[in-house]
């Protein structure tokens, strides 16, 4: 086989390749909208190493905040985010804050939500969750 015929086979399979990736969506594509997918909370929560109220209380804001896109959250979205995990809802979500807020985690919110008081992740919460709470 001579190198034009050859090269023109290739060019020839490659025209070919892109018209099938246009038609599909290339691999990357395909990759981006897996990763695009939403985790559940009950997931996000079997990704992490938490055990106690306090981290799991931690590790759901940061789902809330990430996932959600809540910018604050209050005592109902905790508990609705702990239902729709699945998992037990603390006696006292409020303690489980206090303690997060207490160790740098999570600070009050400036603004109520829905009448209620609201907090947000710190960069040292994020932090936590993104490494010491991973597997």
């Amino acid at each position: 086989m001579d190198t034009i015929s050859f090269e023109k086979q290739v060019a020839d399979l490659q025209r070919r390749v892109a018209k099938l990736e246009a038609a599909l969506g290339t691999g990357a594509e395909r990759v981006t909208a897996v990763r695009d997918k939403k985790h559940s909370p009950k997931e996000f929560l079997i990704e992490k190493v938490a055990k106690a109220d306090t981290q799991k209380v931690l590790a759901l804001a940061y789902y809330l905040e990430q996932f959600d896109d809540m910018s604050s959250f209050n005592v109902s979205d905790i508990e609705a985010v702990f239902r729709l995990a699945k998992e037990k809802v603390p006696s006292n979500i409020n303690d489980a804050v206090n303690k997060n807020i207490a160790r740098g985690f999570m600070q009050e919110s400036k603004e109520k939500k829905d009448g209620k008081k609201a907090w947000e992740l710190t960069a040292t919460g994020e932090r936590q969750v993104e490494g010491e709470l991973n597997k």
